[in-house]
């Protein structure tokens, strides 16, 4: 069990979700009296906070149709009104909300099962009355009415609530805008073919949303129609898609074609412009041709031949140093390169 069951000592009806012990509210007419004496509360008592074994009860009515976050927010309103509430809620019957309000979509029971399964509800009176009177209001004990200060005129009364607020028992709660039972229906009734052709859908026949033959037929072709609609609209935000991408991808080539471009005519310019580096390779190449042409420039004069080096000079092998010179003219030479330059000239 729990921790949050422990209060079931406090609150015998509390609801804890996901808890084993998760039991409903019970109905009013199932609940035993304890037989203790009864005495109201004050407002000042009430906000000051009562023992944990005498909370406050407050009681809110309603229809409770199409239970919605509006009906939700006012109970929940109603229930933290003060530190220790007990919240008594009655549900009028379908007889009684049929003939002073008007026909209902869920019928009593489901209503009555809607306000059980609701987290702030203590207690549910079923076959509420329309309007309270002093008898019931002593039979279940009841310290507060709580309802929104908007006066309720119905069965011949400018404010159903008057009464309450003159004895000092009316507890305010505001009222949640722009939800309501009279909204979502007239929601359902004005879209009406939107919701006929939904449930048609959903496997619904005709008889059972009281449809003739012909409009069931017009539907039918209604959905057909709108089928094709949805499809043209497809292919259409499809092809959007796509023209969209290819007009991003072109985007990106033309600007990639422009880096290219701006990047090939600047090393062409950097290559063939007028100061570009072919400039500088012709006139380089020029200048080597000219210096390979032109004739070398002699030397103004000759050295003499006493500036002359000397020249390594070669013996002949048949003429030996040691052989005595002969007189005849046979003699051997030393020859050197001086004296072969001597003859040729």
């Amino acid at each position: 069990m729990c921790s949050v069951a422990a209060l079931c000592c406090v609150n015998q009806y509390f609801i804890c979700w996901g808890c084993p012990l998760n039991l409903l509210p019970p109905f009013a007419d199932e609940i035993k009296p304890d037989g203790k004496p009864y005495k109201r509360v004050t407002m000042e008592e009430a906000k000051r906070g009562t023992p944990p074994d005498r909370p406050v009860r407050v009681y809110a009515d309603g229809i409770f149709d199409v239970f919605h976050s509006g009906h939700a927010r006012a109970l929940m309103q109603a229930k933290r009104l003060f530190p220790n509430t007990h919240l008594i809620v009655g549900v009028c019957s379908d007889d009684l909300t049929h003939k002073y309000k008007g026909f209902t979509v869920m019928n009593e029971d489901e209503r009555y099962d809607a306000i059980r399964h609701c987290r702030y509800v203590d207690e549910v009176v079923r076959n509420a009355p329309w309007t309270l009177t002093p008898e019931f209001l002593a039979k279940h004990r009841i310290d507060f009415v709580a309802h929104d200060d908007i006066p309720y005129s119905s069965a011949g009364s400018d404010d159903v609530y008057k009464h309450i607020k003159d004895a000092g028992m009316f507890a305010p709660t505001q009222r949640t805008e722009g939800i309501s039972t009279s909204d979502i229906i007239t929601r359902i009734v004005r879209d009406y073919d939107v919701y006929v052709r939904r449930n048609l859908q959903r496997g619904y026949t005709a008889k059972e949303l009281n449809v003739s033959f012909i409009n069931e037929k017009k539907y039918h072709l209604q959905e057909r129609v709108d089928k094709v609609k949805r499809k043209v609209r497809d292919v259409e935000e499809k092809s959007k898609e796509f023209v969209q991408k290819v007009e991003e991808k072109s985007i990106d080539l033309i600007q990639k074609w422009e880096e290219k471009s701006r990047e090939f005519i600047g090393n062409f310019l950097q290559m063939f412009g007028p100061e570009g580096a072919l400039k500088h390779m012709l006139k380089e190449g020029k200048g080597r041709m000219l210096q390979a042409i032109s004739p070398r420039q002699s030397p103004s004069s000759s050295p003499t031949r006493e500036e002359r080096s000397p020249s390594p000079t070669f013996s002949f092998p048949f003429f030996s140093k040691a052989s005595p010179p002969h007189h005849s003219g046979a003699r051997g030479y030393l020859v050197s390169e001086d004296d072969d330059e001597d003859d040729e000239s």
